[in-house]
């Protein structure tokens, strides 16, 4: 393909894109497929000769689309935020145009310093501590996911304290971990592939706003140094996915550096939220943590994937990460001045993932972020007071920022009912948790396009089939 017919093919798949925006409240907003379904509509070989962008893009629309569950619609309301946005879509883009790979400053000094610039710029933005900043102890990096953020932290954890020594003398069998029973399940995935193993993984159990509760951590630490172990690393959340609950991190702080344990803070879906000054109060106790991670590409209207991961000392990570082989050594890397982000994660090979964000910042700039986050408080909160109002339904936990989580006072089985009556039948989309043992609804309001009329309609289906489902029983 040449750059003229390039040109010309783009442009088709950016209508393509424009026109899919224009029509997305067209579409069922859960794909209506059963298992199978998309397989068996593809061929069972690749093509022998070439095709046309024209007949990818007639399959895409008969074959793909079917398949696709709409996250970006604004009838989504389940799970999380996941959003993107057109200038995001355009960074990226340019990224994959450019081709980049950029795991040391020498393959693309461009991708390395912006992506600590753009890091820079969210640290003040969000009034992070100084620690967080590259001009002082720490900084941050663009890793993929909250998950492996978690993992390099655990594993930056592990290094530490063993002062990289893990394995000599059985240390690796000692190390302790603590999270609440509400932590996102990414954290046990990480101590398991770390090698310290689900049985040394403590849930601390939560309180009635499932925030974790910090006399049984301090109890759980002392027993296990009792019995010999040794405490190493703790996860507090602002935002814990089943009801955006708020761990009480001053306290948990306080404990860490008094036990000696890694502070990490998973802050994956509300971290967008210290965008805007009256919210910051939910990170109260950031400034004792050793790492934190938020997820742009949840709610800052970036595209998955991209995850912001800071640290107060960035020598404990590179410590850790950095083996230099010897087709990696350059001047720049050897002079000590440059970053070389790939001693900052677990992977070698690294995208020019820091573009979208500069897109997405520069476009929107920190007051239309302020804006946009600030809207879908006000329509959660609108949501919520209409579950208050309403005699058939009750809000189950407060409502932290942009999640109601509420139930229909019937039963369990008559709740779940309800929301796979309502999934099934495509114009909105939201799912459950269980909170005490109890079916709870979700509904999770951020959709970069989200206006107050699509709230409005889900309420007015969610009561309409509720009535009709009680009339049927």
């Amino acid at each position: 393909m040449s750059p003229e017919q390039f040109r010309e093919e783009g442009k088709k798949i950016i209508d393509w894109i424009a026109d899919y925006y224009e029509q997305i409240e067209d579409y069922p907003v859960l794909s209506q497929v059963k298992p199978g379904d998309i397989i068996n509509s593809l061929p069972d070989a690749a093509p022998l000769q070439g095709e046309s962008i024209d007949d990818m893009i007639k399959d895409l629309d008969e074959k793909i689309m079917p398949g696709i569950t709409h996250w970006q619609s604004p009838n989504f309301f389940a799970y999380f935020n996941a959003n993107t946005s057109f200038p995001s879509i355009l960074g990226d883009l340019v990224s994959s145009g450019l081709g980049v790979q950029g795991m040391l400053w020498a393959t693309s000094p461009a991708a390395t310093e912006v992506e600590t610039r753009v890091l820079d710029w969210l640290a003040d933005m969000m009034n992070m501590p100084e620690q967080f900043h590259s001009t002082s102890s720490g900084g941050g990096v663009i890793q993929d996911t909250a998950s492996t953020a978690a993992l390099t932290a655990i594993i930056a954890a592990r290094e530490r304290v063993t002062k990289f020594k893990t394995n000599e003398d059985g240390l690796d069998k000692k190390l302790v971990a603590y999270a609440s029973s509400q932590t996102h399940s990414s954290v046990e995935k990480g101590i398991k592939i770390a090698g310290i193993g689900r049985a040394n993984l403590r849930l601390i159990d939560v309180d009635e706003n499932c925030s974790m509760r910090t006399d049984l951590l301090e109890q759980q630490i002392q027993q296990d140094r009792a019995n010999g172990l040794i405490p190493f690393f703790v996860c507090g959340t602002i935002g814990t996915t089943s009801s955006t609950a708020i761990d009480p991190l001053p306290e948990i702080g306080k404990i860490c550096k008094q036990e000696k344990c890694w502070f990490h803070i998973d802050a994956a879906s509300l971290g967008t939220a210290m965008l805007c000054p009256e919210f910051r109060h939910l990170a109260n106790g950031v400034e004792l943590a050793d790492s934190y991670s938020f997820n742009p590409h949840k709610w800052m209207f970036t595209n998955f994937d991209c995850n912001v991961f800071w640290v107060a000392n960035r020598k404990e990570l590179i410590n850790t990460f950095s083996i230099l082989p010897e087709y990696l050594r350059n001047k720049a890397t050897e002079s000590g001045e440059v970053f070389d982000y790939r001693d900052w994660h677990i992977q070698l090979g690294r995208r020019f993932r820091a573009l979208k964000l500069w897109f997405v910042i520069r476009h929107y700039g920190v007051k239309g972020l302020q804006f946009l986050i600030r809207e879908h408080v006000r329509l959660a909160n609108e949501f919520e007071n209409w579950v208050k109002d309403s005699e058939e339904f009750e809000v189950v936990v407060p409502t932290t920022m942009n999640m109601v989580c509420f139930r229909h006072k019937s039963d369990d089985a008559f709740n779940l009912k309800l929301m796979n009556t309502i999934n099934e039948a495509g114009k909105i989309f939201f799912t459950h948790t269980k909170l005490n043992g109890q079916v709870v609804l979700r509904m999770n309001i951020g959709q970069t396009h989200i206006e107050e009329k699509h709230v409005k309609n889900a309420w007015k289906i969610i009561q309409d089939t509720a009535r009709e489902l009680e009339s049927n029983r």
